[in-house]
């Protein structure tokens, strides 16, 4: 395997760092990936090999070297993947239906990363790419990516810290009458049935936050935003099924046959980027034509 070099230039907010304290206390770099660029002394600045005492002034360059080629493992198909955002760190494609975001079994090939990884191989792209979070197989919207080891792991604690903020949209069954509310429910496993989730005192914990967007009382439906301060499997679906309104379409939480799938998508998502700084705001457009969310 070749390297290919990441190059950064230092923020005014980094002013005063050395080198070691950017890597471990600002961007808390995994101690493995840091130990293995402190050996290998590839990492410079402003094309220099120097003591990771050194320190950053704005404008320097960091050159990091990243490991080319971590796609093996994962086939590349044309699925006519939409990319909504990317950059050489990350990426965030829109997710159709029907299909999943990462292979469940070796065999399969039709999923939202297979697709991503032929967008990276048409555009000469030879990085690696790890899906920061998932979205159910009937489930539409935005997905994050990572192309590299660093930005992974950071874009990792930043989900886990809940830096990353993800909207949704659902349609969901009968009316509802509060404007705005806050579903604080434990969700466990289903002990009946293999896939599905259900409320539950010794479940984890799991806080889902809505907002009425629009009621249609001719349908019995109701269109909502929903953000969560938790990431649990099916979660906005157990949660509106919990209050006796399941999303439209979602007939395994006791929705009706009402479209071919659950009415949900990953409307918008939201993150300091962990390199550059910027705040990011990327919205994904509605994909199918169903007409699920044909109200808005």
């Amino acid at each position: 395997m070749t390297n290919q070099i990441l190059s950064i230039e230092v923020l005014q907010s980094w002013n005063g760092l050395t080198l070691d304290k950017l890597f471990k206390d600002h961007w808390k770099a995994p101690k493995k990936l840091v130990h293995e660029w402190r050996m290998s002394k590839e990492v410079k600045l402003n094309g220099n090999t120097v003591s990771w005492t050194t320190t950053l002034s704005e404008g320097d360059t960091i050159s990091i070297p990243l490991m080319n080629a971590e796609n093996e493992t994962v086939k590349a198909v044309d699925l006519g993947i939409s990319i909504l955002y990317e950059d050489d760190l990350l990426l965030i494609a829109n997710k159709p239906a029907g299909m999943d975001t990462h292979p469940s079994q070796p065999d399969d090939t039709h999923t939202l990363i297979n697709g991503v990884a032929y967008h990276l191989q048409n555009t000469g792209q030879t990085c690696m790419i790890k899906h920061i979070h998932r979205l159910d197989k009937n489930t539409t919207g935005a997905v994050l990516f990572a192309k590299d080891r660093l930005t992974g792991s950071m874009l990792d604690r930043m989900l886990e810290e809940r830096k990353i903020k993800r909207t949704y949209v659902a349609l969901v069954e009968g009316i509802i009458q509060k404007n705005e509310g806050k579903i604080n429910e434990k969700i466990g496993r289903d002990r009946h049935h293999a896939t599905r989730r259900r409320v539950s005192p010794t479940g984890q914990v799991a806080v889902t936050h809505f907002q009425v967007l629009k009621r249609d009382s001719k349908k019995n439906l109701t269109l909502v935003s929903c953000t969560l301060e938790s990431g649990r499997t099916h979660q906005i679906r157990v949660h509106f099924s919990h209050l006796n309104h399941p999303l439209a379409g979602d007939t395994l939480y006791g929705g009706k046959n009402t479209f071919p799938r659950q009415a949900l998508h990953a409307r918008k998502i939201e993150f300091i980027h962990p390199i550059s700084e910027e705040k990011m705001i990327i919205e994904a457009p509605f994909l199918d034509k169903s007409g699920i969310f044909e109200t808005l």
